[in-house]
């Protein structure tokens, strides 16, 4: 689900923190993957003209298999290692946010049922996709032939993704799930794995900056998720983005929140939840359950051809020869391994407050510019 708001919080107060990029900046770096996250955008995005998801013959769901081939060899192309990183047991605090899916998930179903034109049918066809495990198993199987590096993590996957980031073992964790951000990973990268049709730029979130920006710690940053609303436990009813962000200005923790929230002060205007469990969902983003990243040791290695092929095509029907075009693009880029890049021959300061007050600044000046821009250019009338 991750964290509502954040987004908004962001390109208001931190915009510097975002750069939006093309895939090739990215060139000689190495990425982890939120895998289940990918693999459900595969499932929605990857369909045949009339929306109907990508099947073999025998009718099994194959558009898993596309995204993951094809949106891989982009990254490829594109001088970028992917390792995917798959999930792992659900904690117990995050039932509630399950829960909620089922229940979302039954009520879509009886629509369905009561749709009769083929648009809505296919609207909520689409909200009823779901990541299986054995989604899952036939995309490691496909990494493995590819010969690309997988994790399996003990939890979540946006934290094992973190993890590996933090560790120097890659560059950046890619998820569209903003809460990867409490997980402090250096960098969060979000749209890599979209459709390259898309023409959406790679956003790039560097979290110094932005907890600079904010000028709030780790701690107060994950209180302000939860606020907002995140996997492991209900927001506090009534208070929206701009007011969490006072919130943790004004009183710095949860605890002297809820505090002043319960003292009535606050004129009733909000509403904690009953048994609400904020330490326990803190505690899980400042220590998740992840493996050492000092104890993986990622691999690319040379594709396996043959058992690829068999693979995507006689088993799961793709083209032959379009499978093997995408062999020899996948030999070209894992052979050209990771070149060095200037930037990591020096260490780049951070931004001192000012500095930071400066770019956001700018930030703001160009983006309002850039929509100025876009009103005039409708507004235009036509020369004679």
């Amino acid at each position: 689900m991750g964290i509502k708001g954040l987004n908004a919080i962001i390109s208001e107060h931190v915009p510097s923190s975002v750069r939006k990029l093309d895939i090739k900046h990215f060139f000689g770096r190495k990425v982890a993957i939120d895998a289940s996250m990918s693999l459900y955008q595969f499932l929605i995005a990857v369909r045949q003209q009339d929306g109907v998801q990508l099947s073999s013959e025998s009718g099994e769901t194959t558009s898993h298999l596309m995204g993951i081939f094809y949106r891989t060899l982009r990254m490829i192309d594109n001088g970028i290692k992917p390792c995917y990183v798959f999930d792992g047991k659900p904690p117990i605090l995050k039932s509630h946010e399950l829960d909620k899916r089922s229940a979302k998930r039954a009520s879509t179903e009886e629509k369905l049922k009561e749709a009769i034109e083929e648009a809505e049918k296919q609207k909520h066809e689409r909200r009823l996709v779901k990541v299986t495990p054995e989604h899952n198993e036939e995309a490691k199987k496909l990494l493995r032939l590819m010969g690309l590096p997988y994790v399996e993590a003990p939890c979540e996957a946006e934290a094992q993704c973190a993890e590996l980031a933090k560790a120097g073992k890659v560059y950046a964790a890619a998820s569209e799930d903003m809460d990867t951000l409490c997980y402090r990973s250096p960098y969060l990268l979000r749209h890599l794995t979209f459709s390259e049709a898309k023409k959406e730029p790679i956003h790039e979130i560097n979290v110094e900056v932005l907890l600079e920006g904010l000028e709030l710690t780790i701690e107060q940053f994950i209180d302000l998720g939860i606020m907002l609303g995140c996997d492991y436990c209900e927001s506090i009813r009534g208070v929206g983005p701009v007011t969490a962000l006072k919130l943790i200005k004004e009183h710095k923790s949860l605890e002297n929140i809820v505090k002043y929230i319960e003292s009535g002060e606050a004129n009733n205007k909000w509403k904690v939840p009953d048994n609400w469990p904020y330490q326990e969902a803190r505690k899980l983003f400042l220590e998740p359950d992840v493996v050492k990243g000092s104890e993986i040791d990622l691999k690319w290695t040379e594709p396996q051809e043959q058992d690829l092929i068999d693979f995507m095509c006689k088993e799961k029907g793709f083209n032959e020869e379009r499978i093997r075009s995408g062999i020899k693009r996948l030999q070209k880029g894992l052979k050209t391994g990771v070149q060095g890049r200037l930037d990591g021959f020096f260490k780049v300061k951070p931004k001192t407050k000012e500095q930071l007050a400066v770019a956001n600044e700018k930030a703001k000046s160009a983006k309002g510019t850039k929509a100025k821009g876009k009103v005039s250019k409708v507004g235009r009338p036509k020369s004679k």
